[in-house]
């Protein structure tokens, strides 16, 4: 996709999906963090219902550290991977309140250092929470851009990589949640519903059909 096809994809992505924002539900910046955590191979709506139960009375370091690791996985069950997000929360818990006062921390090597947090997660608590301009590559992030042709890369880094010389960076974070958006409910990944996508026409996968 040319440079000129790149911008006019992002204005109408912004046009379709102006009031695009997360789906997942937190108060906190540890709530965000954890919901994150849960959602790796799963759905937003399926974390949601996990962490309305978890949060009722473990939504803070402190108090999640009261939890074994037996105790968090029980809640955590339907997220899927619940052993290795239980041991993964519980050690990253362990670490904001040991190293970082009991605050999720802003910056984002300390994000990266906390048991599974990956490059993703990172950059959705940085761009999400504190307000800084990041590209968070989920699976409909990868999709998508690379569909369109905004991106041509085979790994999340190098889709991100890419992704932030096409996009203004005072559009990285909202680029994020509009690629989501058009993913959930037009650029499916099995059945792509491109005779009713706004973008054919600049689209670098339908014009290969």
């Amino acid at each position: 996709m040319n440079a000129k096809n790149a911008q006019q994809s992002l204005r109408i992505l912004s046009e379709l999906y102006k009031d695009a924002r997360p789906a997942l539900h937190y108060a906190t910046a540890y709530e965000l963090l954890i919901a994150v955590i849960l959602s790796a191979q799963c759905t937003d709506e399926r974390v949601n219902k996990v962490t309305a139960e978890l949060f009722k009375e473990h939504n803070t370091p402190e108090t999640m550290l009261l939890l074994s690791q037996e105790q968090l996985e029980k809640y955590i069950f339907s997220c899927g991977l619940y052993k290795s997000k239980a041991a993964h929360i519980l050690s990253a818990t362990k670490d904001i309140v040991e190293r970082f006062g009991g605050q999720v921390p802003e910056s984002f090597a300390d994000l990266k250092s906390l048991a599974g947090v990956g490059q993703k997660t990172a950059n959705v608590v940085s761009a999400v929470w504190f307000d800084k301009d990041a590209i968070a590559v989920d699976t409909h992030v990868f999709r998508v851009s690379n569909r369109l042709g905004l991106a041509d890369a085979n790994t999340p880094l190098k889709t991100e990589e890419q992704l932030k010389k096409v996009i203004p960076q005072k559009d990285w974070s909202k680029a994020h949640h509009w690629l989501i958006y058009h993913g959930r409910r037009v650029c499916h990944s099995q059945k792509p519903d491109c005779e009713n996508c706004a973008l054919r026409e600049y689209c670098d996968y339908y014009k290969q059909k």
